[in-house]
């Protein structure tokens, strides 16, 4: 692939990311001044741990970096911001010690004590250091900012002192978007208070602007006159997106419907610090398997590490992929469609023209986190050789007892060859446990009746005089035929599966019958019948 070529496609293709890259190219039209690179920017609250979110929002963030790099060939940055400066309002329900953080309620997260066992200093520390391990962890990209960094060390005072010399214009966008009672205490700005360390939600008097002095009654009912800056205070949080989108020159942040509201009026701050706002893409949220939003306090999402149980990295992010405006659900039942149509996706990428590749989510997620002119040569590991979901039918059959092992024994059995792809072993255990939290338990298999029984009949006596090197084409061949007489009374082929799936498996929905009979061999597979016929 040229740089010409990727250019030329780059610049009319229709995959998402490359459209948030051409409206980024427009708005910047040759680049940044002296050829400073563009920044993106992606931010957490690390009154948390990182979790699922986080990481759709990183990694659809680096799809429209790398997006636009293809389009244009300009350096680019990607900085995950953390607002470690917040004040914590509520104790989270999953961390120990919970008296400690009770106890340093409303101070910067930078400035509470650890609660966990480990060496850092703060919970925000604690927490930075695993949005760190986090990113790492999938090999992302970026540079780790923090907020409390900025502000401690006065990186953020001239932002601050335009925040202070443009107060009433600020007040002017919020005050409307705010219930009378948070009026009466709302200021753009939040002091840190000498005497408890709080930042307080207090009304302010900016006394000198260009110094940075302000004035405000201290929780002890003080009048207290004192600098804002050298991380003396903090701002409301809509007024610190906007002055840290100024004070870094971010171009590009994308973030999610329900701060749409907090967006507009961001943007109109930013403005008035004589910035803009960035380019970005509102994406919808995460529903739960009833369509209800995912709420971490309701527990009703699925996190990364369930994910990993039964899937790839690589699935997760393909499944994140598609339409980031559209809701999707996440929950267990779309991880095993999700490795499926990932490895189809895969092995079709080498063989597409390039206008094609560039609409294939493989192209992207391969390119995320690489530093070269495209993504990894497809090669050796590219394809899968038994799908994950005849992997799951395989290991429903065998029950509770299957391992990871002799699912292996069958897949090398299968394709001829020892299982050594680390891809799919992963899988392998992966199917394994996939089967032992959701599928065993559901699993009914019911008697055949009236005409399934002699077409079971007639599968059995036709396994039996299969060649023992038949194909899973042949066996396929062998099953259509028999859901085509007549005689045993299917309307359709979809009816004569559906028997066997229910009789033979458990379950309404299955593999491909030829596939499924090579995988687990003719003769278990005759058992699986006279057991269903002895019902």
């Amino acid at each position: 692939m040229t740089d010409t070529a990727l250019l030329e496609a780059a610049r009319t293709a229709k995959a998402w990311p490359f459209q948030e890259a051409q409206r980024l190219a427009k708005r910047l039209k040759d680049g940044k001044p002296g050829g400073e690179p563009v920044l993106f920017e992606t931010g957490y609250g690390p009154s948390g741990l990182p979790h699922i979110g986080t990481f759709q929002e990183v990694l659809r963030t680096s799809l429209v970096r790398r997006a636009y790099e293809a389009l244009t060939g300009q350096p680019t940055r990607l900085v995950a911001f953390s607002d470690d400066m917040d004040g914590l309002r509520k104790v989270p329900d999953n961390v120990p010690n919970k008296e400690l953080l009770e106890a340093n309620l409303y101070k910067p997260l930078s400035r509470i004590p650890n609660p966990f066992d480990t060496e850092h200093e703060s919970f925000a520390a604690h927490n930075n250091a695993k949005l760190r391990d986090f990113l790492d962890r999938f090999g992302f990209d970026y540079e780790f900012v923090s907020s409390s960094d900025r502000y401690n060390s006065g990186a953020f005072d001239d932002a601050l002192r335009g925040v202070l010399s443009n107060f009433d214009a600020i007040m002017d966008i919020m005050l409307p978007t705010l219930g009378e009672e948070r009026r009466q205490t709302y200021s753009p700005v939040m002091p840190v208070s000498p005497s408890t360390g709080a930042v307080l939600q207090v009304p302010i008097e900016v006394v000198d602007a260009a110094e940075g002095i302000v004035r405000f009654t201290d929780e002890d009912g003080r009048v207290v006159e004192q600098s804002a800056l050298g991380g003396m205070a903090k701002c409301q949080w809509k007024v610190d997106w906007a002055m840290r989108w100024v004070a870094l020159g971010v171009d590009y942040e994308m973030y999610g419907k329900d701060l749409t509201d907090s967006g507009v009026q961001s943007g109109k701050i930013a403005r008035v610090l004589g910035g803009k706002k960035p380019e970005g893409l509102i994406y919808e949220m995460f529903l739960d398997a009833n369509g209800e939003k995912i709420s971490k306090s309701k527990g009703n999402g699925l996190s990364i590490e369930e994910w990993l149980t039964y899937g790839s990295q690589e699935s997760l992010g393909f499944y994140i992929f598609a339409n980031p405006k559209s809701a999707k659900q996440l929950h267990a039942g779309v991880i095993p469609k999700a490795i499926d149509d990932y490895w189809q996706f895969r092995e079709r990428l080498a063989d597409q023209p390039l206008d094609k590749q560039l609409g294939n989510a493989v192209w992207h997620l391969l390119r995320a986190n690489e530093h070269h002119d495209g993504p990894e040569a497809p090669g050796a590991g590219d394809t899968l050789s038994v799908p994950y979901s005849l992997l799951l039918n395989l290991v429903s059959v065998l029950g509770l007892e299957a391992t990871p092992e002799n699912l292996a024994e069958y897949v090398a059995s299968y394709t001829g060859q020892a299982v050594t792809d680390p891809k799919l072993m992963k899988l392998i255990e992966g199917a394994v446990n996939y089967n032992r939290d959701f599928v065993a338990p559901t699993l009914a298999k019911r008697a055949p009746a009236g005409g399934e029984i002699e077409a079971l009949k007639d599968l059995d006596a036709r396994l039996a005089e299969a060649a023992p090197d038949a194909s899973a084409e042949d066996l396929q061949t062998m099953v259509y035929e028999i859901g085509k007489v007549e005689a045993y009374g299917f309307e359709t082929l979809r009816d004569w599966f559906r028997a066997l799936y229910e009789t033979l498996l458990g379950s309404e929905q299955g593999p491909r019958m030829g596939s499924f009979i090579k995988l687990y061999g003719v003769e278990p597979t005759r058992e699986l019948i006279a057991q269903a016929l002895s019902r």
